[in-house]
């Protein structure tokens, strides 16, 4: 637990010792396969769980770790899970002989000072060996669990001052011994987790890792445990290749970008988080130096594995998406991360709020940076929300039940050159679907009243960002309600010339004598019958307002994307017609006048 350990998970590790050579197209079928294990193995634990946050919003993920801890398949999921992996299990690797490695183990990890994201994130993961029982690889399976045993059900506390009030850590704990499961201490890691459903989503994973480990006994059986990792070195390395030919194309230079969070959980203003991009021939360097690091502040802490992989996640934005997603990043992109600020906390730093802020921020200012060498893939995909309303009660035999408001809603889809923001929820969430409303409905006692998208809820653009939506729901018994809002001070940025996406608000009792705006946290009892509305932010647009196609925005007009008055006010286009009876026209010669006058 200590700044030296975080060097050492994240130093570069060697290639695996083989005296095999294969050729490109043997070591592509390998990949593939490793590929095709990861599906099935996060397919598994999807089809198996019971929580609605992994059966339907897929927040789970799947990768493949070499025997020195790098990562050499990933993954299929949430594609800020995909570059957290191999750092979790690169202390088991350390630690090989004190937990008893062998085949057939199973074990689990959730530490955030011990390579992990933060806690709520769980990741079981078991090794694989050959004829001769020497190690392989690992198979790692990653999903977001719905509670974390801490001090508020669901690990995200608003006044956590340590780790340890957030919940129970497993630096490295062996849940199934050569095979045969360890009752004693899966029943004690049920025991502590308020979530009905968490030993059935545990068991889940365990199941879903020892299925990609027999899928991986008869690839090393077929192809030879030598070819396995000659294929793996040639994929690493190819990777490392293709993505420094990518920063080799980009102009030398500097490019810096400073993000704010509106406020961390105890109300201190403006927290910072800042980023230097430096090209220099092939080397790309990001630097997180100048980013805050005031010992005071409160939920606002990301974890450095976090933190790397986010870096990682708009970096791969920015670059050819047929590269290879493996350590080749790592070992081509270099990332400097300050000890002490909070994209790398002292140890026992409460972290579970820090994969929203500053994560996203992170992610945005390496974003905005990049956008200055690579516009034409430049947008920052992630989730400006500061967390989902969260409602806790009990039923009447005494079991918590938990609606942590991951249900359907579009918020954040930004616009990239050539394609307007589209869907519900950002490509940094990759497959994180998001629940059905109606599921909801039948697990909790609420109601889920609409689920609207708002009008000029998307940032103006060359291309328009999409629409956030309103979400109004009523809670049918007495709850308590938990929240933090930010991102309304500081919504997500616009691209090249495009408009912020519209800020987030919130409010309480809607309705009601006591409807109130949530403006920083809350943690609130709420009647029967009491309604919450969160207005999600949308997208922000990418290029000018003004080149947009005037029929296009016409057609947002029709769809109820853009309002009449906005589509005049930030686009300068004029419209005869109603939009009540749909003839609407763009009269082209009054728009190039207005928009001449505009751009004046």
């Amino acid at each position: 637990m200590s700044y030296e350990l975080n060097r050492a998970l994240a130093a570069r590790r060697a290639p695996l010792p083989t005296d095999a050579h294969v050729d490109a197209v043997t070591a592509d079928i390998i990949r593939g396969a490793f590929e095709t294990v990861c599906f099935e193995s996060a397919t598994y634990l999807g089809r198996a769980a019971s929580s609605p946050i992994i059966n339907q919003s897929n927040e789970r993920n799947a990768a493949i770790v070499d025997a020195h801890g790098r990562l050499a398949m990933g993954a299929v999921g949430t594609p800020h899970l995909t570059f957290v992996n191999q750092m979790e299990t690169r202390w088991g690797l350390m630690n090989q002989e004190r937990y008893d490695w062998g085949p057939g183990d199973v074990f689990l990890a959730n530490d955030p000072d011990h390579g992990g994201g933060h806690l709520p994130d769980y990741c079981v993961y078991a090794p694989v060996y050959d004829a001769q029982g020497k190690l392989v690889c690992i198979q790692t399976l990653q999903a977001h669990q719905g509670d974390t045993g801490g001090k508020d059900p669901g690990g995200f506390s608003l006044d956590a001052t340590d780790l340890f009030t957030e919940g129970v850590i497993y630096p490295c704990l062996k849940l199934v011994h050569r095979g045969e499961l360890r009752r004693d201490v899966f029943d004690a890691v049920v025991r502590n987790n308020r979530f009905a459903t968490f030993g059935g989503d545990i068991a889940a994973m365990i199941g879903g890792v020892q299925h990609a480990v027999a899928m991986l006994d008869r690839l090393v059986e077929k192809w030879g445990a030598d070819v396995i990792r000659a294929a793996i070195n040639q994929s690493i390395a190819q990777t490392e290749r293709r993505v420094r030919e990518e920063v080799a194309k980009w102009p030398d230079g500097t490019h810096e970008a400073t993000v704010f969070i509106d406020h961390d959980t105890a109300g201190t203003r403006d927290v910072r988080v800042h980023v230097t991009c430096t090209i220099a021939g092939d080397q790309l360097t990001v630097d997180l130096t100048g980013t805050d690091d005031r010992p005071e502040l409160v939920g606002v802490w990301n974890t450095f594995a976090n933190t790397r992989s986010y870096v990682m996640c708009q970096v791969v934005a920015a670059m050819d998406p047929t590269i290879v997603k493996n350590e080749g990043y790592f070992d081509a992109v270099e990332i400097v991360v300050p000890e002490g600020c909070i994209a790398q906390p002292p140890p026992n730093k409460p972290a579970a709020l820090g994969s929203f802020h500053p994560a996203c921020e992170i992610t945005e200012a390496v974003c905005i940076a990049l956008s200055h060498v690579a516009p034409e893939r430049s947008q920052p995909q992630l989730y400006k929300i500061g967390m989902p309303n969260m409602v806790v009660g009990f039923d009447d035999d005494g079991m918590m039940w938990m609606d942590q408001g991951v249900d359907c809603r579009s918020m954040d889809v930004s616009a990239v050159a050539g394609l307007d923001g589209w869907g519900s929820c950002p490509s940094a969430l990759g497959s994180l679907i998001l629940s059905e409303a109606e599921d909801a409905e039948s697990r909790f006692p609420i109601l889920n009243i609409s689920r609207e998208m708002t009008t000029d809820g998307g940032g103006a653009g060359q291309w328009r960002g999409a629409p956030g939506s309103l979400n109004v729901k009523q809670v049918l018994k007495p709850t308590s309600a938990t929240a933090w809002m930010v991102s309304a001070e500081h919504p997500l940025s616009g691209m090249c010339g495009g408009d912020d996406a519209i800020p987030y608000t919130n409010r309480f009792e809607v309705g009601s004598p006591a409807e109130r705006p949530i403006l920083h946290t809350a943690q609130d009892l709420l009647p029967a019958g009491a309604v919450i509305a969160y207005q999600h932010g949308g997208g922000g647009g990418f290029g000018p307002a003004l080149r947009r196609d005037p029929e296009s925005v016409k057609e947002d007009v029709l769809d109820e994307y853009v309002s009449p008055e906005a589509a005049r006010a930030k686009y300068g286009v004029v419209l005869t017609g109603r939009l009540e009876d749909y003839t609407l026209a763009v009269d082209h010669a009054a728009t190039q006048a207005l928009r001449a006058q505009m751009a004046a």
